[in-house]
């Protein structure tokens, strides 16, 4: 896994673990495949619910593409203060390098209130690069 980035919004700590797989990519056909693991910790008072998410995926060579969706990986996981919710997820790229960041919508239960969290910004650089 390569370094770790982290960010709190409104009492919501997202952190992110990257990872290439070199044996998924194929740089004659410009298909750099990389995996993202996140950690969603509610320090917050308030029981909380992710919604959706809004993804910024950028190649090196300025290629930019945005992803909605509800939810991730398929559920919106509800977190009690101090609960940790954990996905994997993965992402593939025309360059070698490349980065991402982000949103979750996020409603806390008690007022229905909604509210948009910070995915950190995340560098995605192949194994070989970094030589």
């Amino acid at each position: 896994m390569g370094a770790q980035t982290t960010q709190l919004t409104h009492g919501i700590k997202v952190s992110v673990e990257t990872n290439f797989h070199t044996e998924h990519s194929v740089a004659e056909n410009n298909h750099f495949l990389f995996s993202y693991h996140i950690t969603i910790e509610n320090k917050s008072d308030y029981i909380v619910q992710l919604i959706s998410r809004h993804w910024d995926i950028f190649d090196s060579n300025n290629e930019h593409r945005e992803v909605d969706g509800d939810g991730v990986v398929g559920e919106q996981p509800v977190l009690s203060p101090g609960e940790i919710f954990e996905y994997e997820s993965a992402c593939s790229l025309t360059t070698d390098i490349g980065k991402m960041s982000g949103t979750y919508l996020i409603e806390r239960k008690i007022d229905k209130t909604r509210f948009h969290i910070t995915i950190p910004k995340f560098e995605l650089i192949a194994s070989h690069r970094l030589n």
